[in-house]
């Protein structure tokens, strides 16, 4: 897998377009993903911001990519 600071932009632009997430959702979860230091879409799970289904297919796109 790709060292995180590279695929970030690339995920980011996943959670919009695909996965339909505002940017405030996306912009809560940068702030607390630098605190908590926690994988992205773990960050995104614990504050409710998408569901597991959803969590799935982020896993899914990120061993693609």
């Amino acid at each position: 897998m790709e060292h995180t600071d590279s695929i970030q932009p690339r995920l980011i632009q996943f959670l919009r377009q695909d996965l339909d997430l505002s940017s405030d959702s996306i912009a809560i979860a940068l702030r607390h993903h630098k605190l908590d230091r926690g994988p992205l879409p773990m960050v995104l799970l614990k504050y409710g911001l998408i569901d597991l289904e959803q969590l799935d297919t982020i896993y899914d796109w990120l061993e693609r990519g």
